[in-house]
């Protein structure tokens, strides 16, 4: 059986005005994961998501460096349970 979990992970560096949330955005949903990612007013991006935790740890892979825009320094990273909370994946504003 595959391992579902959630995981919210922070994003700092020049990751606000370079499509962060809207390349996250897609890379979720092609990874088939569920939840949502918005922009911090401190100028983190904060993502919230829930899945299997092969495909999370894909996602983690890819926040590392972001898209060719961005310019990522730091993640935090929250691996949490799942709770089957989301039915897709959103930016919120």
């Amino acid at each position: 059986m595959l391992q579902k979990v959630r995981v919210r992970i922070f994003v700092s560096g020049l990751v606000h005005g370079v499509f962060f949330r809207s390349e996250t955005e897609n890379k979720a949903r092609k990874l088939g994961l569920f939840g949502w990612v918005r922009n911090l007013t401190d100028g983190r991006v904060e993502i919230l998501t829930e899945g299997e935790k092969a495909k999370l740890e894909k996602l983690v892979a890819w926040a590392k460096k972001g898209p060719d825009s961005a310019r990522v320094d730091g993640l935090e990273i929250d691996w949490q349970e799942y709770q089957d909370e989301f039915k897709n994946f959103e930016i919120r504003y």
